[in-house]
């Protein structure tokens, strides 16, 4: 006869104790699978993280719960704890992170880089492998050109772009700021003929490209670096340092570079990993 259908009080009353203690692990222990990342919009516009969480679950039976946000954001939910673990592409921004104690250590996992796409015509003939010399153009002919201005890594790259054409303040009339992810940066710039920096992944999964094309591509200024981390639990004592820390070592392994080198959009590769060089 089980705890619950036996005759004695104390035995009924000892058998639902152990039932509500089991529960309790059972509880303690699924919460323990869980843990929260915070990343960048590209990582999963490009739908990479798709394919790449369900390996990851699969390998260890640990469940990311994903906050997509611009590389800013995401580091700033992390400095307040919100977050185990940080996936972004801003190596300055993670390097300064990590100096000021929020993150252990900093790992490099994979790289794509970013294009410029604009309207198939090219009224401001920026087309070439020359990012400085293309805003250039758009500065002086007021080309519509579409900022995310959002602190994400993208963001933080092409005011870099800006500051290397010496245009830090002269953008031209046509620049806005949507505030927004990279999505609906490309639909604005699909919806209004504009230029639009972008990264490769979030591009190539970019259904509503209307009379959008890659126009600027290829120069190495445009390399985009993406880096990992585990945020730390000295700062914010709830953090889940080993589950965090199994997805760092799983993504950097030979298994989770190479879910990353498989994952392809028609045909064509998203990212590059390099946690080994």
């Amino acid at each position: 006869m089980s705890f619950f259908g036996s005759r004695n009080p104390a035995v009924r009353i000892a058998g639902r104790s152990l039932w509500w203690v089991v529960m309790a692990g059972m509880s303690a222990h699924a919460m323990a699978q869980s843990i929260v990342m915070s990343s960048t919009t590209s990582t999963e516009q490009s739908g990479l993280f798709a394919v790449l969480l369900p390996e990851f679950k699969k390998a260890t039976g640990i469940e990311i719960k994903v906050v997509a946000l611009g590389t800013g954001q995401a580091l700033d939910m992390a400095r307040r704890g919100d977050a185990d673990v940080v996936f972004v592409h801003d190596q300055p921004a993670e390097e300064k992170f990590v100096a000021e104690g929020f993150g252990i250590k900093r790992f490099p996992v994979m790289y794509n880089d970013f294009v410029v796409v604009g309207p198939q015509a090219d009224p401001a003939n920026v087309k070439g492998h020359d990012i400085v010399t293309a805003l250039r153009k758009i500065a002086a002919g007021n080309a519509p050109f579409i900022s995310r201005g959002d602190k994400s890594g993208t963001h933080a790259a092409e005011l870099r772009f800006w500051t290397q054409a010496g245009l830090t303040d002269k953008k031209g009339g046509g620049y806005k700021e949507c505030g927004c992810g990279m999505g609906p940066a490309l639909n604005i710039g699909a919806s209004s003929d504009a230029y639009v920096l972008t990264d490769r992944g979030t591009w190539l999964n970019f259904k509503n490209r209307a009379d959008l094309k890659v126009l600027v591509e290829g120069d190495t200024k445009m390399f985009n670096q993406y880096g990992v981390m585990v945020v730390n639990p000295a700062k914010h004592a709830h953090v889940k340092q080993a589950p965090a820390q199994k997805f760092v070592d799983w993504i950097v392994s030979a298994s989770g570079q190479a879910t990353i080198a498989a994952y392809k959009i028609g045909g064509e590769s998203v990212f590059f990993p390099n946690a080994n060089k």
